[in-house]
């Protein structure tokens, strides 16, 4: 496979991505980013350009008290949406806050997406990739969303076998897709409560209380729980722990 990109952002980061066309390419191409080995797999899904400030402020802390940390203790591979908007940014920033090591994978579709120094433009709502990412999965796609069934199937290969789970936060229209695949593909979902949007959703259906056809139709799937952003970062970090540690 030649598609390999050395990256280096603007501060000095450095990544290394792999373009990839065909899901059965990803077992060799993520071997050959030398992401190998079982190991837990946390899938970071939810809203991007679209956070509101009050909701980027309430959820900012998430990412360096909990996520960060069980991702560095654990050892976890991390999958997301690898561009340098919302969730992503976040997990990005919080591991460069707390000096992780831990592999950061980003998927995006490379129709959307902004490699350092590139000089054309490929879409007008293109995004840079978010610079502390260790590796990127670039996947054929011209559209939002195109990403979300390979962002499974990245964390699938990659857990190979070893717990997984989808960590859900605020979110918009693209964040129920990636709630759907995650299920689809026997993935829990865990909605953090009171992250605003989808993620609010999601909870209130899983309460009886649903006012979305597709929150509902998630709740009733077995694989999605909640946990309030407001129960502590211990009592969070243990629940998301228990669950990449069984």
């Amino acid at each position: 496979m030649e598609n390999f990109l050395q990256l280096t952002f603007n501060q000095g980061q450095t990544a290394t991505a792999v373009k990839v066309s065909e899901v059965s390419e990803l077992p060799t191409a993520l071997e050959q980013l030398g992401l190998i080995g079982s190991r837990p797999s946390l899938v970071i899904v939810g809203g991007a350009s679209q956070i509101s400030t009050a909701d980027f402020i309430r959820i900012q802390s998430l990412f360096v008290e909990v996520l960060a940390p069980i991702a560095q203790t654990l050892g976890t591979y991390v999958v997301d949406g690898g561009t340098d908007a919302g969730v992503m940014q976040l997990i990005g920033h919080a591991r460069r806050q707390i000096n992780g090591q831990f592999p950061l994978v980003g998927v995006a579709p490379t129709g959307k997406v902004i490699l350092p120094a590139q000089t054309t433009t490929v879409a007008d709502d293109a995004t840079p990739l978010e610079p502390n990412h260790t590796h990127f999965v670039l996947i054929p796609g011209c559209n939002w969303g195109d990403e979300s069934p390979w962002i499974v199937e990245v964390a699938t290969v990659l857990a190979e076998g070893a717990p997984s789970v989808t960590i859900l936060i605020n979110g918009g229209e693209i964040t129920f897709l990636d709630a759907a695949n995650s299920v689809n593909a026997g993935r829990l979902v865990m909605a953090i409560a009171g992250s605003g949007r989808t993620a609010d959703k999601l909870a209130s259906a899983l309460h009886g209380n649903a006012t979305d056809d597709r929150a509902k139709e998630l709740a009733a799937s077995g694989k999605l729980q909640t946990i309030d952003l407001e129960a502590g970062w211990e009592t969070l970090t243990n629940t998301i722990t228990n669950l990449l540690s069984n």
